[in-house]
């Protein structure tokens, strides 16, 4: 009997092993490795020849390679220092007799959604480096710092700006969208840090067949329980800007880990910016 020519490929075998069917790739080539194979990547995985070939690349002292670690998380740490610059301006206001910290903060582009809604869309990008209180501003950034700084030295600053504007404005959007007309203005980078926690669970998830990713998809899940419950607890928590930077950010890494944008930065550049435009458009639309 002849075969049926819709008959499904045969399954992928890792290319160091023959015998062995695989539903993991390397992020970087491409290749098809087995469990045994794989070394853990931030954003997926690498296969071997894949990892000696960045260790031939180039030789660091620790000072070095300290130095380097920092310059490749620039946009990191310089979205790190303005938004603490801003706070600490906003924070010693009333100490010198200017106003209170909330109307200028108010002033400075909170994400007051009338305003929103009558045309001011500057307020969705601005409210995204504006905090109110020292433990808000302490938990976005030190957040940012752990997660973020990781995420850009893998992915590349162009992309890892892009997610992470992305997920500022997909959040601010879903607080606009849920509530329009709602009177209480919504400051802080938590969209953004929540699109930070997206991504790293969607890398994490396709690391699950090793004992490093399973490991990292539990602590982040119930981090992330965590911080989801807390508008249960605590009041004035805007967690609509959470959920959107968490989808938001997890849907452009899953784009990222696909075939066609896996070894492509500019490509992921552009799915970032075009979930950053997208929200700004439904948000325009209204």
């Amino acid at each position: 009997m002849s075969e049926s020519a819709s008959s499904s490929p045969p399954p992928a075998v890792c290319y160091r092993h023959s015998d062995r069917e695989t539903r993991l790739s390397c992020t970087s080539c491409g290749r098809p490795i087995c469990v045994e194979c794989t070394e853990p990547a931030s954003v997926g995985q690498l296969c071997p020849d894949c990892v000696a070939e960045r260790g031939r690349q180039a030789t660091y002292t620790r000072e070095s390679l300290a130095q380097l670690r920092r310059r490749s998380a620039r946009a990191t740490v310089t979205i790190l220092g303005v938004c603490v610059g801003i706070f600490a301006v906003t924070f010693l206001l009333p100490f010198i007799g200017l106003p209170e910290p909330r109307t200028v903060l108010f002033e400075l582009g909170a994400q007051w959604n009338p305003g929103v809604a009558d045309g001011q869309l500057w307020r969705l990008p601005t409210s995204m480096f504006l905090h109110a209180g020292i433990p808000h501003i302490l938990f976005n950034m030190f957040a940012l710092w752990i997660f973020g700084g990781e995420l850009e030295r893998e992915v590349g600053t162009p992309s890892f700006l892009a997610l992470y504007a992305a997920s500022g404005l997909s959040g601010g959007a879903l607080y606009f969208l849920l509530d329009p007309l709602g009177p209480t203005p919504a400051v802080g980078a938590s969209g953004a840090i929540f699109g930070l926690f997206g991504a790293w669970i969607v890398a994490m998830y396709r690391n699950r067949h090793t004992r490093q990713g399973r490991a990292g998809l539990q602590q982040l899940l119930l981090l992330l329980g965590i911080n989801l419950a807390l508008p249960l607890f605590v009041p004035n928590i805007a967690w609509e800007a959470h959920l959107g930077g968490l989808v938001a950010g997890a849907l452009i890494t899953l784009l990222w880990t696909t075939t066609a944008l896996r070894a492509r930065p500019r490509a992921r550049v552009a799915v970032g910016v075009g979930v950053a435009v997208l929200a700004i458009a439904l948000v325009a639309g209204y």
